[in-house]
């Protein structure tokens, strides 16, 4: 829990908020929850696999592609 109190009856309510969004900057409270917002389903393993390997020919692909000139 955040909490901010005003350091004297003098400042406003301003000052007291940016250093309120200041602090919840800094803890990282917004990006856990907004990490959570959503459900992301998981790849299964085979999947996974599958992504693996194209990626890696496309990798291939390419550097070949650079060592010739073609690029």
């Amino acid at each position: 829990m955040i909490q901010v109190t005003r350091k004297d009856g003098k400042e406003s309510t301003e000052n007291l908020l940016r250093r309120f969004n200041r602090k919840v900057q800094q803890s990282g409270a917004i990006a856990i929850v907004k990490s959570g917002q959503y459900f992301d389903k998981g790849i299964s393993k085979r999947d996974r696999r599958a992504k693996a390997i194209i990626r890696t020919e496309r990798k291939a692909v390419k550097l070949k592609k650079i060592k010739l000139g073609q690029r």
